[in-house]
């Protein structure tokens, strides 16, 4: 049975990687990663802002069909994910996988929230939505004004709170997956290992060995460079492990990012209040908390040795919801016995075969888009959070326009209307389904994820 394991990062730009056309930083893991196997250069979030993303992720859904529509608080009682909505883990544990988590959850802390309630057989990590790296505690809402929030502890392993002060959170990740890879080598049984990382989301911490690779940048380039670096060789040493216990061949894996890369001041730990620039979306317009193209449009990367060609570069438009059933699939089980927006990406990635022409659908706040083809719209759209929007309606070609600079509504009139329609209408039935199933859980929210 082939094995699965899902590495994902955390406001982290469609820019920032080497293998995507970044210049001044380097990610030899990923890139190698992406060279030996295919990469997507239109593969989407489902959401700008991380709760969301990371629900569509796991249950293959839009977000407001998952449940969870905006940031989660981070707070002891927050709700999160529904117990009613199944996961990959669930899933994949009724085909007997083992499943186990190390990272961040952000799926709600309550008891029916949290990963073991979601399938996960075991996990290790933190739930809230950001923590300092060497003390694990979330610092949320500690300065701002009124009582605010009390800072708290978050590191966790299996519901049980436990303290190792001083140690760098994305290495403790990956200890813990490896540790986990081997035990689960020794059990002969086949396994689903997300390693949600937390970086590069503030606070902006980085061992010196990592800042050292990048000293020739400005600050904010050289802290995001080598929280990135980090996250790279953790990703090259879990690769390396699954070879050296030679399960290499049956083991399919998918590095992505949940969101956009983050303009939020707090980046910069020194009460500077302009807008974090450390990050990079490349060429694209937004950043997270944006449904334009650089706060959900991502690296994405796919890897198989024993299934996949090498060297592959995609084009089509793909999301995250579609990693639950092409993953559901490849371990024999049948998509058809659960509610999915997602598709099957296999065929495309391992035999060629393009998928047919779909509709992706956004919406964040009063921003809605939608993607068909080339085309994407956007109503509403918004390039800094809190801010009025840009444009009530905005449409691009991403074939020749893929940063949205130029808005063609004017001279494409009926294709406008036609997917402001089908937007508005796809929108209502999410906020119809909302109020009837999930809004009388009257779920905590803020602004940071």
């Amino acid at each position: 049975m082939t094995n699965f394991i899902v590495f994902l990062t955390d406001d982290q730009g469609y820019g920032d990687l080497s293998c995507m056309g970044c210049e001044d930083f380097r990610t030899p893991h990923l890139d190698r990663m992406a060279s030996d196997g295919a990469r997507f250069t239109s593969w989407y979030s489902n959401s700008p802002v991380c709760s969301p993303s990371r629900a569509s992720l796991l249950t293959g859904r839009y977000p407001g069909n998952a449940g969870v529509r905006s940031i989660l608080a981070g707070h002891r009682t927050a709700s999160g994910l529904p117990s009613s909505t199944p996961t990959l883990a669930t899933a994949l544990g009724e085909l007997g996988y083992n499943s186990y988590m190390s990272g961040k959850w952000h799926l709600g802390l309550q008891p029916d929230s949290r990963p073991s309630a979601h399938g996960f057989n075991h996990w290790y990590g933190f739930m809230a939505g950001c923590i300092d790296y060497y003390s694990h505690i979330f610092y949320w809402g500690a300065n701002q004004g009124g009582p605010g929030q009390n800072p708290t502890h978050d590191l966790w392993e299996d519901d049980r709170e436990i303290w190792d002060n001083g140690q760098y959170f994305t290495e403790m990740i990956t200890r813990k997956a490896i540790e986990y890879l081997r035990r689960a080598n020794a059990a002969g049984q086949p396994f689903f290992l997300y390693v949600p990382y937390n970086a590069p989301h503030y606070p902006m911490h980085a061992p010196q060995e990592y800042m050292d690779r990048f000293a020739h940048l400005d600050w904010d380039r050289q802290v995001m460079a080598a929280m990135l670096a980090a996250v790279d060789d953790s990703v090259g040493a879990i690769l390396d492990e699954v070879e050296r216990l030679g399960m290499a061949e049956d083991t399919c894996s998918f590095f992505t990012s949940d969101n956009g890369p983050s303009r939020e001041t707090r980046n910069w730990l020194d009460g500077t209040l302009d807008p974090y620039y450390g990050s990079s979306s490349g060429k694209l317009k937004g950043h997270k908390f944006s449904l334009y193209e650089g706060g959900i449009r991502l690296p994405g990367i796919m890897h198989w040795p024993g299934r996949i060609p090498a060297g592959q570069v995609l084009d089509a438009p793909c999301a995250s919801m579609d990693i639950f059933p092409t993953f559901l699939q490849i371990a024999g089980g049948d998509s058809s016995q659960y509610e999915i927006d997602g598709i099957d990406i296999l065929p495309y990635v391992a035999d060629g075969a393009v998928p047919q022409e779909r509709t992706l659908f956004w919406e964040m706040g009063k921003q809605t888009a939608v993607r068909r083809g080339d085309w994407k719209l956007v109503l509403d759209g918004q390039l800094v959070e809190g801010a009025p929007a840009e444009d009530a309606v905005h449409l691009a070609n991403l074939e020749t326009d893929m940063g949205e600079q130029h808005n063609a509504k004017d001279e494409q009139p009926e294709l406008t209307v036609q997917l402001q329609t089908d937007a508005q209408n796809w929108r209502a039935d999410i906020e119809a389904r909302w109020e009837r199933e999930y809004a009388p859980k009257k779920q905590g929210t803020v602004t940071h994820g």
